[in-house]
């Protein structure tokens, strides 16, 4: 759906991108990790039209953006990292107001409005004062009005910066739903675990460079970090292991009483046949399960930094 080429940015002799390449495919939500002043905030704004690169191209669906900037526009919802709001405007006006941009007036603005409020949780905030709203109510304001004019491809630098954990769970199932509804979405955050739950696909970018792509899962095992899978026996381990070592997708496994840890290269298909095997075989396995993704370890292990080190870029 998005596809990056060789992309770059200068500012003076600092140089922001240098010869970027992404591609997003249609349905997938997309992770953009990097250490501050990696890029993330310039690729952005250079996706959303809101800065113009030294070089490179942008293309949506195939339309190059420089030639159909307009069009291109229109295809894509931007939700910044730092966004103003309007005092003295109470929410369902603030969404009219954005609604009126797109030509959308009337009756049918209002009904828009408090349709999205409704989707990101606000409605019953409808009439109340944006100044008054806390933050994580002001940033699902802001992602509702990213979405006034339906758009295919979603931006969304930080969406949860700065909320307490009930509001980023709040808006980490927003983010899903939208996903859901068929929005293709980009997404930066510096909370590393709730990235790796949340999105199909990641990509980690170091000073303009895209380092890697893929999944998570995908990544550490090129990385040689994947997560483990994880099985447990009341008995027949013995038989088990044996299968293990014929596996030609297990590698590394390591045995402590009852448990065996592995490094399985397969896929969630293969993962359920392995098991079916044990199984048949004598096994009695009473726990078999991946141990979550450290997308954390990964960002250390490629970049340098800790998560306390990132910050906007």
């Amino acid at each position: 759906m998005l596809q990056i080429r060789n992309l770059t940015k200068k500012y003076g002799k600092f140089t922001a991108l240098d010869n970027l390449n992404l591609t997003i495919d249609q349905g997938q939500i997309f992770g953009f990790v990097g250490p501050n002043g990696a890029g993330k905030t310039t690729t952005m704004k250079i996706v959303a039209g809101l800065l113009r690169p030294d070089s490179g191209q942008v293309y949506l669906d195939g339309i190059e953006q420089k030639e159909h900037i307009k069009e291109f526009k229109e295809r894509i919802g931007y939700m910044p990292d730092f966004f103003g709001v309007y005092d003295n405007l109470k929410a369902k006006e603030y969404m009219e107001f954005y609604a009126s941009i797109y030509g959308i007036e009337g009756e049918q603005s209002r009904k828009l409005s408090l349709e999205l409020m409704d989707l990101v949780g606000l409605s019953d905030k409808a009439d109340s004062y944006v100044d008054s709203l806390s933050r994580g109510m002001k940033q699902r304001l802001c992602l509702a009005r990213s979405l006034i004019h339906n758009p295919e491809f979603l931006i969304l630098d930080e969406p949860a910066s700065g909320l307490d954990p009930r509001a980023r769970y709040d808006m980490k199932e927003i983010i899903k739903e939208l996903n859901k509804r068929g929005k293709t979405i980009l997404i930066s955050s510096h909370i590393l675990p709730e990235l790796a739950q949340m999105c199909t696909n990641i990509g980690i970018i170091e000073n303009g460079k895209m380092m890697v792509t893929g999944t998570v899962e995908e990544i550490m095992t090129t990385r040689g970090t994947a997560s483990p899978l994880v099985m447990r026996f009341v008995n027949g381990q013995e038989k088990a292991i044996e299968i293990l070592k014929e596996n030609e997708l297990v590698d590394n496994i390591t045995i402590r009483d009852n448990s065996v840890s592995i490094l399985f290269k397969g896929n969630e298909e293969e993962e359920a046949m392995l098991l079916t095997d044990m199984i048949k075989n004598g096994a009695y396995v009473n726990y078999f399960s991946r141990e979550e993704s450290d997308l954390e370890s990964l960002f250390i292990q490629i970049t340098g930094h800790t998560e306390q080190d990132t910050g906007e870029a």
